[in-house]
């Protein structure tokens, strides 16, 4: 089983900055994908950034050029600048790993969410 650790949530005013971190532990076969996830009150869960293994990057179109993905493998640990904050960017935000046991089993495994509050 694997557990993951956010950090880094926060109360910022618009065009503020923060830094989000999810830390994998536990069994770990091979992690593909690692991103980052958010939902607001009375939406949708939605993709906020994702990071293949890889290396390919997705981001959503309202984040573009304004947040950032990174991971450090070897500390199973991934990343997310996010810079110009918007007080639409409030939401939970959640981090999601998916574990690779082999090529037709792959577990999905979601962060405990860390709220991001923007002011205007």
């Amino acid at each position: 089983q694997v557990q993951l650790v956010e950090s880094g949530g926060g109360s910022v005013q618009a065009g503020g900055s923060l830094r989000l971190s999810c830390a994998a532990s536990g069994t770990i076969f091979a992690i593909t994908t690692m991103g980052w996830y958010r939902q607001a009150p009375g939406k949708q869960r939605e993709l906020v950034a994702a990071s293949t293994s890889g290396d390919r990057i997705n981001y959503a179109d309202s984040v573009q050029g304004r947040f950032t993905i990174s991971r450090d493998n070897a500390k199973n640990t991934v990343y997310l600048q996010m810079n110009s904050l918007k007080p639409v960017d409030t939401a939970v935000y959640y981090c999601n790993v998916q574990d690779t046991v082999r090529s037709t089993w792959v577990r999905d495994y979601w962060g405990q969410g860390t709220q991001v509050t923007v002011s205007s």
